[in-house]
């Protein structure tokens, strides 16, 4: 069975339900005359969250998909594409992205030849497949001339990021460019950077101390039993779940503080070092407890009814976001994608979910059919996961003062906000909170604390203490799922109806450049060989290793 053409990474604050204690999302700005047009490659989660959040607050429309499965397909267009009751027009489903390449390189014939009712073609996609597609499909889409706003990681290995960059570098001077680098959209973090950077609240920052959560259901769901469990078919750990937070570490104490800066007066602050620890330490079968005995599987496992990762407990039982506490949504979806098939009827669809739960693999499973699906019945002891469950870096900067404004060339400002300083990164799977980062972040004046609502500013000369709250928007990542749509829409509409360059969109809109979106997965991978190597790396030199040298330029 291969695998969905579909990303699934999405815990409970993605689904589709009705956004909590009544939050909405923010109003959309005018539609043009003519909106942009959206294309979205993989109806799964993201699919679904970013062309809600389009719906709900951008000026564009989404008018077609990809997707292989045929019951995801056909509901991604009755909920987005088919309106007013009227039949999708040609060109808004397709099996999969080559079909789409194909069809819109024989599009633009038939119109260049002056064929008559040919369909109007999409100005931009979100590229929303799994990771380990993200590298075919961008550069299948780079010669179309196409906005792109791919879902992260960018890729899965460093060389398919370079490739990545190759591809989209030289049309940088007429399309847009995103990563799905949500964090960075959300008005919590936008209000950070902000009081960090702009206010500069607690003078220079000399270290920031960052943890994400991951939650011991919810690594259990997606990086031991499912699509991110081994780093052979996608990508490290810290790459698949915490390239958010590496990206927000360097967007904080590397990138320049007005994005869209000209790197010749502000360039970034280049980290020095990087090192890391981390390893699997609890899912693996030196854990697995006496009384499971041989068991493989959690419904024939004589444990399971007092074990926490019980398949069980999660996607069937009361608890969590199980089938009984009425969820349709994430992770039921996953483990059942046409859950929605069954009319909410929890017991209709109990058999089918147990079903799937029920599979399980042996030593004679061809290796190939083990990788090409998710097991979520598997014992989380016994699966054939690799990636690390708990791991931390370590990223150092030195004094990279700029040159002065005074008039000496040989002459430089104080070291300022470009001064040495770290920042350590603690990537977490056993925890009760589930992805609700928490930072404490020091500076010279004062020393900031966050968590995922509020951010106090503490004031070493006043003793004084300023909260704030900001405003929280429906929708994943406290509002960046909804920030990255917008954003990322407003600035195709930009170009394609108000005449901008797109460099220009790219810096007011998009807010970081190509290279930074490099830079920020180099910087895991440079972890990663760290990590591996036991060893300290010097960034500057490992990007001359790697031939990105000028992503370290400065």
């Amino acid at each position: 069975m291969a695998p969905h053409n579909v990303q699934d990474d999405a815990p409970s604050e993605f689904n589709n339900s009705p956004p909590a204690n009544g939050i909405r999302p923010p109003t959309p700005p005018p539609m043009s005359a003519s909106p942009p047009r959206i294309l979205i490659i993989g109806a799964g989660s993201r699919g679904h969250t970013y062309s809600r959040c389009i719906a709900e607050s951008s000026n564009g429309v989404v008018i077609s998909v990809c997707e292989p499965h045929a019951y995801k397909r056909q509901e991604f267009v009755r909920m987005y594409i088919r309106r007013d009751g009227k039949e999708p027009p040609e060109g808004s489903s397709f099996h999969g992205w080559r079909d789409f390449v194909q069809w819109e390189i024989r599009r633009r014939e038939r119109e260049a030849a002056g064929e008559e009712g040919v369909p109007e073609g999409v100005d931009a996609a979100f590229v929303c497949v799994r990771d380990e597609m993200h590298h075919d499909v961008v550069l299948a889409l780079a010669p179309l001339g196409l906005h792109i706003m791919c879902e992260k990681p960018l890729a899965g290995t460093l060389d398919q990021c370079i490739a990545m960059y190759n591809a989209l570098a030289p049309s940088r001077s007429r399309t847009v460019f995103s990563v799905g680098h949500v964090l960075r959209y959300s008005p919590h973090n936008m209000l950070l950077r902000k009081l960090l950077l702009e206010d500069r609240a607690i003078g220079d920052i000399l270290s920031v101390v960052h943890t994400e959560p991951v939650g011991y259901w919810h690594f259990a769901h997606s990086y031991v039993r499912g699509n991110w469990r081994k780093e052979s078919t996608t990508a490290p750990s810290l790459l698949a779940k915490s390239c958010h937070d590496m990206d927000i570490l360097l967007w904080l104490l590397c990138s320049p503080a007005r994005p869209g800066s000209d790197e010749e007066s502000e360039p970034p602050h280049i980290p020095a070092e990087v090192s890391s620890m981390g390893s699997l330490q609890f899912f693996r079968k030196s854990r697995k407890p006496k009384a499971a005995g041989d068991a493989t599987n959690c419904l024939r496992c004589p444990a399971e009814p007092g074990c926490l990762y019980s398949s069980r407990r999660i996607y069937e039982g009361p608890r969590h976001a199980g089938l009984e506490t009425g969820n349709r949504g994430w992770p039921v979806s996953i483990v059942l994608p046409d859950i929605e098939s069954f009319g909410g009827d929890v017991e209709r669809a109990r058999p089918a979910l147990l079903a799937r739960l029920a599979e399980d693999y042996d030593a004679g499973t061809p290796q190939a059919e083990v990788d090409a699906k998710n097991w979520f019945g598997r014992c989380v002891f016994e699966s054939d996961n690799d990636v690390c469950d708990e791991q931390v870096v370590t990223i150092r900067w030195d004094d990279d003062p700029l040159p002065s404004t005074s008039g000496s060339a040989a002459a430089t400002d104080s070291v300022g906000s470009r001064g040495a300083k770290q920042a350590t990164f603690h990537m977490v799977a056993q925890t009760k909170r589930q992805c609700e980062r928490f930072t404490s972040i020091y500076g010279t004046l004062g020393e900031v604390s966050a968590d995922s609502y509020t951010i106090a500013v503490e004031d070493y000369a006043t003793g004084g203490t300023r909260r704030y709250t900001p405003k929280l928007e429906s929708g994943g990542h406290g509002g960046g799922d909804h920030g990255i749509a917008r954003q990322f829409v407003l600035a195709v509409d930009r170009v394609k109806n108000h005449g901008w360059e797109a460099p220009r969109a790219q810096a007011e809109f998009i807010g970081c450049s190509l290279e930074e979106i490099v830079r920020s997965h180099a910087i895991v991978f440079a972890a990663e060989d760290a990590r591996k190597g036991r060893r300290h790396v010097d960034f500057r030199e490992w990007c001359e290793e790697k031939g990105i040298a000028a992503i370290a330029a400065s």
